[in-house]
């Protein structure tokens, strides 16, 4: 029980601005079960359905003793609002500028969602996003295995247990990079462009079975690189689900920046603007003198 409600007080602190803003309009709701009326302000089922939704997200489960909890927060929210009001904490400038800050991320939200809804990329749009990519990293996947260490000596080190024989797998237990090395050095299929310029250039230069007769230097340290396998990168079959969300934030972006070109902006200040004030009892930062 203890684990449910501090779930619930973590849901509560991310749902409350949201569910505050739907506070105002509840009184207008029809088609929305009133579950409880606190000081004669209704709390609605779409009200715990929200909550409910959000943990469910986060892997809490969905059962009565989980609704009457979610209940149970939204009733004291309400009470701790109705006194925020009753207090006049509202009509303070810094909480009515937090309010217009949520409402207006509310609705740009809402105005994501819509878009996204009804802007799904066609086939043709997703091939051509799809094109664009494959230029850019190549039609090659690289399977490699690595051991990364601090100096060159190290690295040549390697290198010379290899040529005598030494298992590449055992002696990637030892390298820095502790991700790999539990996998004796492997990364897995990756195309050239995931790894910095050096390693990229090392990794395309070696044929199946090969490993780098010196050590490559990155900003990481000194590697040593050894090809396992070779395939042909996804096809668009395979990759056009995952091309979805980058091309609609692409039209999102287009469709922002025509908003831009069509609205009249004024700038009334700098438009850098300028620094927020130091909290009070802050050192105020130095003033510029070309000096580091």
């Amino acid at each position: 029980m203890r684990n449910i409600k501090t779930r619930i007080a973590l849901l509560a602190l991310g749902s409350l601005v949201l569910l505050n803003a739907c506070n105002a309009q509840d009184d207008k709701k029809t088609n929305d079960a009133v579950l409880v009326t606190v000081n004669g302000t209704a709390i609605h089922q779409s009200q715990l359905d929200t909550m409910m939704r959000q943990g469910l997200s986060q892997g809490a489960p969905d059962s009565p003793e989980m609704r009457k909890a979610i209940l149970d927060e939204l009733i004291s929210r309400e009470l701790a609002r109705q006194e925020a009001v009753k207090q006049g904490l509202e009509k303070r400038p810094e909480v009515k500028q937090q309010v217009e800050q949520a409402s207006s991320e509310i609705l740009v939200r809402a105005l994501v969602q819509e878009f996204i809804k009804n802007n799904n990329p066609t086939d043709d749009q997703l091939k051509a996003a799809y094109d664009k990519l494959k230029v850019q990293i190549g039609d090659k996947q690289y399977n490699a295995r690595h051991i990364l260490v601090k100096t060159e000596k190290e690295a040549k080190d390697i290198i010379a247990q290899l040529n005598k024989g030494a298992k590449f797998e055992k002696l990637a237990s030892k390298s820095l990079d502790k991700g790999s090395a539990a996998r004796g050095g492997e990364l897995g299929f990756n195309t050239p462009t995931a790894y910095v310029p050096p390693f990229a250039k090392a990794l395309t230069s070696l044929k199946k079975g090969e490993t780098t007769k010196t050590p490559v230097q990155t900003q990481f340290g000194w590697h040593v690189i050894q090809l396992i396998d070779v395939k042909p990168a996804p096809t668009f079959d395979e990759v056009k689900k995952n091309l979805v969300p980058s091309v609609q934030q692409e039209q999102l972006r287009k469709f922002i920046d025509d908003l831009r070109a069509k609205a009249k902006i004024e700038y009334r200040v700098a438009q850098t603007p300028a620094a927020a004030p130091a909290p009070h009892g802050a050192p105020a930062a130095p003033a510029a003198n070309g000096k580091k």
